[in-house]
């Protein structure tokens, strides 16, 4: 298995935790919410976020050098998902896990 650095573990923990938050708030916190909670685009963000942060996960741990861009993207999603969640309100778990992650995809990234 290949070595991997604290800092990247940090950053597939920060993606899971990104990924598992989003999906969750979605489908529990949001569908039940209901109003702007489900508005389409606010919605797919939130599954746009889930998945990329998924995504780049997987790739940071099949030890590919593809990752500094899959965490490019990940963090532009993930900000973007951010401030929608904080548009919308009442989800400040969501906005929280999503900066982090989209700080910790930027080091990665960069």
């Amino acid at each position: 298995m290949h070595h991997i650095s604290p800092e990247l573990q940090r950053c597939i923990d920060e993606c899971q935790r990104c990924h598992s938050t989003c999906l969750s708030m979605a489908m529990n916190h949001c569908l039940e919410a209901g109003s702007r909670h489900v508005e389409p685009k606010h919605f797919r963000l939130m599954m746009a976020c889930a998945e990329i942060c998924q995504t780049s996960a997987n790739v940071m741990l099949m030890g590919s050098d593809l990752h500094k861009r899959t965490c490019a993207v990940c963090a532009e999603v993930c900000e973007e998902c951010a401030r929608s969640c904080e548009q919308v309100g009442d989800m400040q778990e969501c906005v929280d896990a999503c900066r982090r992650c989209a700080e910790s995809c930027r080091n990665m990234a960069a």
